[in-house]
């Protein structure tokens, strides 16, 4: 079972701010906890924070730098349909999905793993601009699925509107160095 923190809670927020963050935290409560507490259990406050800073520095150092982002990006605007779709198919089943084609106009790809089916939309990956309609057709076909997640997949900007909607209706929207590391893994 993987462990999944909230998304807005302080350890999710400093495992995605940069490394020094958390260690600085660190120093800041253990110097604080000394004034009321023995060093061993000021240390011990403060270790909670050394963790995430070890598990930041982890993160980042895995993370593709900004050149290698915009060269796969640039790579995949480059593809045809035929080799993105196969490519992206073939990415997914890397992290160990089940992957579908579906041939309707709202969705690409029925992703299935452990028991979970998650929609993906990506028919206009290449769009230098994506508006809210192809995000409702991809929450129309989650709805008509009955899956749990869905996926909308892009390169070039999506709209703010389109960022809200996603969010309100918790679709994830898979772009820029999000989406180059999926491609990277090998």
């Amino acid at each position: 079972m993987k462990l999944k923190i909230h998304e807005k809670s302080l350890f999710a927020i400093l495992a995605r701010s940069p490394w020094w963050v958390s260690v600085a935290i660190a120093a800041g409560v253990v110097l604080g906890s000394r004034l009321f507490l023995p060093d061993a259990y000021a240390v011990a406050v403060g270790l909670p924070f050394l963790v995430v800073a070890a598990v930041a520095l982890w993160r980042q150092l895995r993370a593709p730098s900004p050149s290698r982002v915009a060269g796969t990006l640039e790579a995949i605007g480059a593809m045809s349909w035929a080799e993105f779709s196969g490519a992206l198919a073939a990415a997914f089943g890397r992290e160990g999905y089940e992957v579908t084609r579906l041939d309707g106009a709202q969705a690409d790809f029925e992703l299935a793993r452990a028991g979970r089916r998650t929609v993906v939309g990506c028919k206009r990956w290449k769009a230098a601009r994506t508006g809210v309609e192809p995000l409702r057709e991809l929450d129309a076909a989650r709805r008509a699925r009955e899956a749990s997640e869905a996926i909308y997949v892009a390169t070039g900007e999506v709209s703010d509107n389109a960022v809200k909607f996603a969010a309100a209706n918790g679709i994830r929207v898979l772009r820029g160095a999000d989406l180059a590391a999926l491609f990277a893994k090998r």
